[in-house]
């Protein structure tokens, strides 16, 4: 399955619409350090991948419905 940067984002931005940014941001922070340990380093590397697209969203960085544009 392939996913456009967009769609990350729109994952993260529905993620946190869903649960909080602060409440969505702890579950990726803990998805990656559990996964990590059990050793399931793609998984891990999506869930670091989502904890900073969280923290886009929560500083106001990024609109998760805007067009978005990575450089």
């Amino acid at each position: 399955m392939r996913m456009t940067t967009g769609d990350l984002y729109r994952l993260a931005g529905d993620l946190a619409a869903e649960h909080g940014s602060a409440a969505a941001s702890d579950y990726a922070s803990r998805a990656v350090m559990t996964l990590e340990a059990e050793g399931a380093h793609d998984r891990a590397h999506f869930w670091f991948l989502m904890l900073i697209l969280l923290g886009d969203i929560h500083s106001g960085r990024i609109d998760p419905e805007g067009h978005i544009t990575i450089h």
